[in-house]
């Protein structure tokens, strides 16, 4: 992380709900984003996340409650407030018989970047992107994955501090795909606040701070360690013992910190624990006290899947 101030405040939501007729598409939604964080809604299409950050960027305001951004709420934003903030919306809405360099340049001069140093930041921008080589060819003619690197571009011409970036790695390719992931990093690194909303649940390991999204709804927030353990009740941590008989299963449940006890085969179980660095060795004592014959003893590290899915089925149950 860089040495800016993660407690400072980029934006705040606050009871805020917003709805489309009958349809409920953002329901009592309070969370704030820290200044230099990395920032990643994820969810299920229709979830809400895209009502969200045009919530952020001011296209809707809210039925109820509030939203602040940079300390003020989007509608209200002047041109200058405005100018502190990039979106880079879902879908291609450039202009496709530009130019890759005309499209930025226009970008640019939307964006109030001078004329006297556009060039050079509109040459460092390509160079950021990868797209100098294309920059005389038609934006409609060029690959979605170079759109999409366009795109951003456009979005960080005039340096913003705040980024929101909706579905920025939808239908790319996945080395593209980390490209993305490297540049997000190292604007955060300048101290840069990003919120990306993604379908790519495993795209939570990137963020610090993952706010996972169902019906319109927060169902759970944290770093990726403490949403992975809201989803999965705790730490888990894995057991392989040779004949694990009932009385050494009993022992393992007797264990300090231990939740549950999950038979896996007759030789394995999974051990839902408060904290894995605490209960292993606890575990592996009281193993080798019922007379087991230990194979393995390891914290088992469910992907975002995995955790996804855990989450979402608590919701509907």
């Amino acid at each position: 992380m860089s040495g800016h101030d993660p407690g400072a405040r980029a934006v705040e939501l606050e009871h805020a709900s917003k709805s489309f007729g009958q349809t409920r598409a953002v329901v009592d939604l309070s969370f704030a984003i820290g200044r230099g964080q990395i920032f990643g809604l994820i969810g299920p299409s229709g979830c809400g996340k895209t009502t969200t950050v045009r919530m952020v960027t001011g296209v809707h305001a809210p039925d109820k409650g509030r939203v602040l951004v940079l300390g003020r709420e989007p509608r209200r934003f002047t041109a200058a407030m405005r100018e502190r903030i990039g979106y880079m919306p879902q879908h291609f809405v450039l202009y496709p018989e530009l130019s890759v360099w005309e499209n930025l340049d226009f970008a640019a001069s939307c964006y109030g970047v001078g004329l006297w140093r556009r060039g050079a930041r509109l040459r460092q921008m390509l160079d950021f992107v990868e797209l100098s080589d294309a920059r005389h060819a038609p934006a409609g003619q060029v690959s979605a994955g170079m759109q999409r690197r366009l795109e951003l571009a456009c979005t960080l011409i005039h340096d913003p501090e705040l980024i929101v970036v909706d579905e920025p790695t939808a239908g790319i390719d996945p080395v593209l795909r980390q490209k993305f992931w490297a540049h997000f990093r190292d604007l955060r690194d300048r101290g840069r606040t990003l919120v990306v909303t993604t379908q790519y649940v495993t795209e939570a390991e990137y963020c610090d701070v993952v706010a996972a999204m169902q019906g319109g709804r927060l169902v759970a927030m944290g770093s990726p360690d403490i949403v992975r353990q809201v989803a999965m009740g705790g730490d888990i941590v894995d057991v392989v013992a040779v004949g694990l008989s009932d009385a050494q299963v009993g022992a393992i449940e007797a264990v300090e910190g231990v939740r549950s006890v999950r038979r896996i085969s007759a030789d394995e179980v999974s051990v839902t624990v408060d904290e894995a660095g605490r209960a292993t060795p606890l575990i592996v004592a009281a193993l080798h006290g019922a007379g087991a014959t230990v194979v393995d003893v390891s914290e088992y590290r469910p992907n975002f899947d995995e955790v996804f899915v855990r989450l979402m089925e608590s919701q509907a149950a």
